[in-house]
């Protein structure tokens, strides 16, 4: 009988691997339910807070896990409350 050789993998492959598979889709807040739609308003300005970085720009889809529509929304409604001055533009303010 041969032995069987057993192989190293290397630790770039490992990690390759659990990146993979580790994380699930990121699924988008805002479809499915209503009660979460009700609160994507530009008058609730401290809920859309949670959708901008600290220096004020406004997170990617890929980063708030927003599918397109929804994340199209969150720019409007950003925008509007930028313009009503319930936001400010730049982060000097925040």
């Amino acid at each position: 009988m041969t032995k069987k050789i057993k192989l190293k993998i290397s630790q770039r492959l490992t990690k390759k691997k659990t990146r993979r598979n580790g994380h699930g889709a990121k699924h988008c807040r805002f479809c499915g339910s209503d009660e979460q739609k009700s609160f994507l308003d530009y008058k609730n300005s401290s809920y859309l807070r949670a959708f901008l970085t600290e220096r004020g720009k406004i997170l990617p889809a890929r980063i708030s896990g927003c599918c397109a529509r929804h994340q199209r929304a969150i720019g409007t409604e950003i925008k509007k409350s930028r313009t009503m001055a319930l936001m400010p533009f730049t982060a000097q303010y925040f």
